[in-house]
């Protein structure tokens, strides 16, 4: 009896065990993964990364183009394309073609810092990072500096300076931040998993603690989780001290 009882004490703890890992593990697998909203103003916006992006074209087969107040005018309350990294740069090549026959130079949100002799980003005054230049060039230019921007290729994702004012109209991409949305759909799961596992706890706890007591009056729940120390080797003093005194007590 005793040896079944302490076989169930055994289960009770792997019941335990087996529902607090439970807890935990469907606390990683059930988070919800985070959503972007683009705006909701009736606009085409395509999210990609944390930002949202509205290529702005014309009529079936013709490709529109603007000039560069045109293009801000038209993305006012957001900003002109902005290009920190390759990964971004391949999303507007790829994407390109959906919207535009042909080769398009799109306007890049960037403006000439001549106080500080660098290229500077319309959305957050941050110093050009990332770039793409043609090749063999860079963010040099023969142009009067306050008269500098960059357009984009769209065939080829290639950067180039162009004047802001003597060029010809390019194409238009707004783009803005995306809202982040918390997804809340694995609380209500969560919850109901756990206290199911809190009552099942319970439930179990108060089954063998019921048998201890039939079997052992007295007892407390509480010598279900007592702590047994694991066994330890007598030291080499104790050792010789239990042989001394078998020596002593020889006849």
């Amino acid at each position: 009896m005793i040896s079944a009882l302490q076989n169930m004490e055994s289960s009770a703890r792997h019941v335990t065990l087996f529902y607090i890992a439970l807890i935990i593990l469907t606390g990683y697998s059930a988070r919800g993964e985070d959503d972007n909203d683009c705006p909701a103003d009736g606009r085409t916006w395509l999210p990609f990364g944390r930002n949202c992006y509205h290529f702005i074209h014309g009529a079936e087969d013709v490709a529109k183009s603007y000039s560069l107040q045109d293009a801000k005018d038209m993305c006012r309350g957001y900003e002109l394309l902005t290009v920190k990294s390759a990964d971004e740069n391949n999303f507007v090549v790829n994407y390109s073609p959906s919207v535009w026959k042909g080769k398009m130079n799109v306007w890049l949100g960037l403006y000439y810092d001549s106080d500080r002799d660098v290229f500077r980003w319309h959305e957050d005054d941050s110093v050009l990072g990332f770039s793409n230049w043609e090749d063999g060039g860079d963010d040099e230019t023969d142009l009067p500096l306050m008269d500098t921007c960059v357009a984009l290729h769209s065939n080829t994702g290639k950067w180039e300076n162009i004047s802001c004012t003597d060029e010809p109209e390019n194409g238009v991409v707004c783009q803005t931040k995306a809202v982040v949305i918390r997804s809340n759909q694995s609380k209500p799961l969560m919850s109901a998993l756990v206290i199911i596992s809190v009552v099942l706890i319970l439930a179990v706890s108060a089954v063998i603690w019921f048998v201890q007591q039939r079997h052992n009056p007295g007892s407390s729940i509480l010598n279900l989780i007592e702590y047994h120390p694991p066994f330890r080797s007598p030291s080499a003093d104790q050792t010789c001290l239990v042989e001394a005194e078998e020596i002593n007590d020889m006849p």
